[in-house]
């Protein structure tokens, strides 16, 4: 078994509810796995619908009055957990690396990040606002108010296990909901560090909950079914999240949808090619690609683009891989065994269509799960790898020769999640920055993502933005009340 390097209390490992640890109903466990090593870290409360039902009532029982807790008092317990989980950034990254494997680096810049959704919302929980008006046809008045939604499933993945629920808790608090998490079977321990740093800070019992389970419909499924709860968010594939809207519609759910990715990148003739190797460097391998977010089809003209995928191989080929909790490491794992073989077999399918590998290319043998960095070059448009996500540290290299041809090849998909190009031409960046088909577009930017800004995507890539002032609309119903002149 893996050690936990000091932490072990940071992590309580039942279910939890009422903030408290308690074990599941019929006292069953699943491991949670190290993926560097394919050993062991923990035991962990395995929650069925029982528990699910039972986090619910503990929501339904506090909403009222958690609604009508004071902002200011809502945004103190924020602004607490934010510093709280500041404090302890190297334990929670060592826990971070340690379940999912990212890089300690990364780690730490994720407790930053995630943090940051607390401290925001810790801002905007006071700044609710509504409206007051005269009707035009002086008939009457016009208040609108804005209130919670109501108890709320937030569903998160793996990949970010700090950041996608603090992305989630963060707005759902701050507006007065009440909130039950099921975090990714993979990842459930630094969720539950977090509910514990929750109590710390101060929130009432019942307020949040989580729900780890390895059977994730056995818990969804009836906490959907229920008319007490009032929004489920989900971060995650479009598969799954096609789904949950179809199981949300039967209460007529408030929904917010995170879903998959297949971001262009883009770099035209005229790019600064130092910059645009920095940032297809960032968009490509943070999170050792394994990010809705990453750059998974990049697109480079065709007069720069043999000297573009020499220097990104030279640079891939350097990056020194190991278990994420190493400090000299600068690529971890894949998240688990069936992730490894998904990244293998696009890559092959995209060698056997034609590409041409600059450097990796196959899994890692020895123990863990681990795939060396790789670059494809000259790959076809036809292979699989084009129109799915890749989920690893594999960049995907093709061809263009026009703007209107990479424009179009680069909307050629369902989703829309984020794109990404590097340009020096002005009008060419208002231009192309219009024409692309994405929720977030990043203009010689590698990485886009900001708590004061809204995420979200377009056409199967989601529904609703998470972060910014838009983000807390999501937990907030609208009412309108009619008073006489």
């Amino acid at each position: 078994m893996t050690e936990f390097h000091g932490i072990r209390e940071l992590v309580p490992t039942g279910v939890w509810i009422d903030n408290a640890a308690v074990p599941a109903t019929g006292e069953q466990t699943f491991a949670v796995l190290d993926p560097a090593t394919g050993d062991q870290l923990a035991e962990v409360a395995d929650a069925s619908a029982p528990d699910a039902l039972r986090a619910l009532d503990s929501a339904c029982r506090v909403q009222s009055e958690w609604a009508a807790t004071a902002p200011r008092r809502r945004a103190v317990i924020l602004r607490r957990a934010w510093e709280i989980l500041t404090e302890r950034t190297e334990e929670l990254a060592l826990l971070m690396s340690l379940e999912m494997g990212k890089a300690i680096a990364e780690a730490r810049g994720e407790v930053a990040y995630g943090g940051e959704f607390l401290r925001w919302f810790s801002e905007e929980a006071v700044r609710i606002g509504g409206r007051y008006a005269d009707s035009p046809g002086g008939t009457g008045r016009i208040l609108v108010k804005h209130e919670p939604v109501g108890p709320v499933l937030a569903i998160t993945p793996w990949n970010f296990p700090l950041a996608m629920g603090t992305r989630k808790i963060g707005p759902a608090l701050a507006a007065g909901c009440t909130v039950i998490v099921k975090p990714a079977e993979d990842t459930p321990l630094t969720m539950l560090a977090l509910a514990a740093i929750f109590k710390e800070a101060g929130l009432p019992d019942g307020v949040l909950s989580v729900v780890p389970t390895s059977d994730a419909a056995a818990v969804t499924a009836p906490l959907l079914a229920d008319p007490r709860l009032r929004k489920v968010t989900f971060t995650g594939s479009t598969r799954v999240g096609k789904i949950l809207l179809k199981q949300a519609a039967d209460n007529v759910l408030r929904t917010s949808m995170e879903l998959g990715g297949n971001a262009p990148f883009i770099v035209f003739e005229d790019a600064d090619l130092e910059q645009a190797l920095a940032g297809v460097m960032l968009a490509k391998m943070r999170n050792g690609g394994e990010a809705c977010t990453a750059a998974n089809r990049i697109y480079v003209h065709d007069s720069i683009r043999a000297e573009f995928s020499a220097r990104l191989a030279e640079q891939l080929a350097a990056l020194r891989v190991g278990p994420g909790y190493r400090p000299d490491v600068d690529l971890g794992p894949i998240i688990n065994a069936k992730q490894r073989a998904n990244i293998a077999a696009l890559v092959d399918d995209a060698v056997a269509a034609g590409a041409v590998v600059r450097t990796g290319g196959k899994p890692i043998d020895g123990p863990g799960f681990f795939f060396q960095p790789t670059v494809l070059d000259e790959v076809p448009r036809t292979a699989r790898i084009h129109s799915e996500e890749i989920f690893g540290p594999v960049a995907a290299v093709y061809g263009f020769d026009t703007e209107a041809d990479v424009v179009a090849a680069a909307n050629d998909t369902e989703y829309g999640l984020a794109a990404y190009f590097f340009t020096r031409d002005l009008d060419r960046a208002l231009r192309v920055s219009d024409a692309l088909h994405a929720g977030m577009v990043g203009v010689n930017r590698g990485v886009i993502s900001d708590p004061a800004a809204p995420f979200g995507g377009v056409k199967q890539s989601g529904l609703g933005s998470e972060g910014g002032s838009e983000g807390i609309s999501e937990y907030l119903d609208t009412k309108y009340v009619a008073f006489p002149r």
